[in-house]
């Protein structure tokens, strides 16, 4: 069985990569592989919004959308980490998301999902329309959301990785994904 964490922060070694790391690390304690990709390090091209993907069932760019896909489609679990920019996901997570209309259904049938979203804001009512869209988003793809993880008040670089409970939460979280599968 394999995980995938994709991160949308553009700030290496922050909160999201933490929450994500943690959650991978206790995926791993279990025996599961484990691989992570770091968007901002990535070329994904925000979607052209031109449908010819409708046509030929492939995105027209021809970027890193391509690998991104190839892992997602090899692993069984992914981890989806953003910070919330005003009220929403990363522009790097936002661009990813977008060119999810270019990949067959199929791919996202049945696949579970961990949200992993750090915040500056002291309340989890700042990733409340990133969270409510989400899980839009996999309700009309038919995944499996098995949980969600949220960090406020994540405003300074160690601020997750300061927060033990919060930390065993992401380990307990990675090392219950057996569980769900």
């Amino acid at each position: 069985m394999q995980v995938l964490g994709i991160i949308g922060s553009p700030r290496r070694g922050g909160n999201t990569e933490s929450l994500v790391d943690a959650i991978l690390e206790g995926a791993s304690q279990n025996g599961i592989t484990a691989e992570k990709l770091i968007l901002d390090e990535l070329e994904i091209r925000p979607c052209k919004g031109c449908f010819a993907c409708s046509k030929t069932n492939e995105c027209v760019q021809d970027d890193d959308m391509k690998i991104v896909t190839d892992k997602m489609r090899q692993s069984q679990i992914w981890v989806l980490g953003t910070p919330i920019y005003w009220w929403g996901p990363s522009a790097q997570f936002k661009a990813f998301l977008d060119r999810w209309v270019s990949i067959s259904r199929a791919i996202f049938r049945g696949k579970r999902v961990i949200l992993a979203i750090p915040m500056g804001g002291g309340s989890e009512s700042y990733a409340r329309h990133t969270v409510a869209m989400f899980e839009d988003v996999f309700r009309y793809l038919n995944m499996d959301h098995i949980e969600t993880i949220l960090a406020p008040g994540s405003d300074n670089r160690d601020a997750v990785r300061n927060e033990p409970s919060l930390m065993e939460q992401a380990h307990r979280i990675g090392r219950e994904i057996a569980k769900k599968v």
